[in-house]
């Protein structure tokens, strides 16, 4: 059986709630979240605020989606050098991260 896909869902909630800061972090996502070895699918965008259900999470701006091909790959994204420049540059922006690691299968 092969190994099983993992999900790497990561919502930011930033201090500065513009649209602008918004398309900034979803730029710096793209810049230096994108390329790495393992990944099967990569979106990062903003929080679609036409949606309104009660069980609709309001609470983020942006939303990162990353799956990668097992877990190996996700835990040396986690020490990679354009990884940790993300975080670097981007953390004073944050005034709350969730992460949500799951595994998946298609």
């Amino acid at each position: 059986m092969a190994e099983a896909s993992l999900a790497h869902m990561v919502y930011f909630t930033l201090k500065d709630s513009s649209p602008e800061a918004s398309e900034a972090m979803v730029k710096a996502c793209h810049l230096y979240l994108k390329d790495h070895p393992g990944v099967l699918y990569f979106s990062a965008g903003t929080r679609g605020t036409e949606f309104q259900r009660p069980v609709n999470n309001q609470e983020y701006h942006v939303a990162l989606n990353v799956v990668f091909d097992n877990k190996d790959s996700h835990d040396k994204y986690q020490e990679a050098a354009d990884h940790l420049t993300f975080i670097s540059e981007n953390k004073d922006k944050w005034a709350n991260v969730q992460v949500f690691d799951s595994y998946v299968t298609s």
